[in-house]
């Protein structure tokens, strides 16, 4: 028998294989790709029974997920349907209680920003719109968000000081079965895979459109959060809201500095230093940063690339070294939600986890429990 001791490099293969081999017998196995048609059964499958036209949702869903490129998994589609179950219950167009006491609120309020007398604003209620009803009549017979929003355009193009009164500022901000923001979706609507006969603000009040920019919203950004609770957040908030907030406790307890957890790092469109900017410039000494490269290291806190700077890891060691635990990345954001459409206190981290409520039963649904 040989008892000759075995080579380095052959004991180093041969560990590597039994490595491998283990890594193998614990990771989860990649779901299978799935055909336009296996995926929209799925979610068919995964949508309440008793939503109406329930393949025709899944015919948007799946559409939005190919041209955008994102995996049809499990998680990712009840993430999907548990936002627009919580935004509208699967409605495209949700009815909006008191919609025509808070629009005529909402014309007050813009028209007293720009001084103008609310006596102008009635007088220009009673001109006839385009459909024959004057805008009076049609403000007190709205519904929903996107009859809204089309009186406004109507109103800010024909009415004498409408111009004036509103320039472009539609009061109507989100729209559609997921209420995603139009903003966010007129700058994102470059790849939009359908035609587009009015603007992107309409196409925002259909299905299809709202799935797709919702969606965009929700997934399509990549972020290093272990749970999809930090993306409803997120969905809420802003993009990396989460993760920003939880860099804000972190410079808060190296600082000693109170700070509201809210994800927003920097003043936008602006070169003054906020809160967070100013409580990071308290810790320059120990981070051993200057203002210029704390600023610059801050403006990347709308991307995953934040992550990887500086002034990111330096804060976390540095809060960690005197709290003498390491603290989490993702922190719900504590927003408190503001809108005339709401009339009792919600936050952000209410929304966030009644739609985790909603995933999670999804998710039962997904494996057959």
């Amino acid at each position: 028998m040989d008892n000759s001791p075995i080579p380095f490099f052959t004991r180093f293969i041969t560990l590597a294989a039994l490595l491998a081999l283990a890594a193998c017998g614990t990771q989860r196995p990649l779901e299978p790709t799935l055909t336009p048609a296996e995926v929209r059964a799925k979610v068919v499958k995964l949508m309440p029974a008793k939503v109406p036209d329930r393949q025709g949702w899944a015919a948007d869903i799946q559409a939005a997920f190919a041209a955008q490129d994102i995996r049809p998994s499990a998680s990712n589609l009840c993430a999907v349907l548990a936002v627009a179950e919580q935004e509208s219950t699967y409605q495209v167009d949700p009815q909006v209680p008191g919609l025509a006491k808070i629009a005529r609120q909402e014309i007050l309020r813009r028209a007293g920003r720009v001084h103008v007398p609310a006596f102008l604003v009635n007088s220009a209620l009673k001109i006839d719109s385009p459909n024959g009803k004057t805008y009076d009549q049609r403000l007190n017979g709205v519904r929903t968000e996107k009859e809204l929003s089309a009186i406004f355009d109507d109103f800010i193009g024909v009415v004498p000081l409408g111009q004036k009164l509103f320039g472009s500022f539609n009061p109507v901000h989100t729209g559609g079965p997921m209420q995603v923001s139009i903003a966010f979706a007129e700058a994102n609507a470059r790849d939009y895979p359908y035609p587009v006969k009015g603007s992107i603000r309409q196409e925002v009040f259909t299905r299809r459109g709202g799935l797709y920019f919702g969606i965009a919203h929700l997934l399509g950004y990549p972020a290093s959060y272990p749970k999809p609770l930090y993306r409803f957040a997120d969905f809420n908030a802003g993009w990396y809201a989460s993760r920003n907030a939880a860099f804000q406790n972190a410079v808060s307890r190296a600082s000693g500095i109170s700070l509201d957890l809210d994800g927003d790092l920097i003043i936008h469109g602006s070169s003054k230093a906020g809160s967070t900017e100013l409580a990071v410039r308290a810790l320059q000494k120990p981070l051993d940063l200057s203002d210029s490269a704390i600023r610059r290291d801050l403006l990347k806190g709308d991307s995953l690339e934040f992550e990887e700077t500086d002034l990111y890891e330096r804060a976390f060691a540095l809060a960690e070294k005197s709290e003498r635990r390491k603290l989490p990345r993702q922190v719900m954001p504590g927003i408190a939600l503001k809108s005339p459409k709401i009339t009792r206190k919600l936050t952000t981290e209410w929304f966030a986890k009644r739609v985790d409520e909603r995933y999670q039963r999804c998710m039962k649904r997904a494996s057959g429990t």
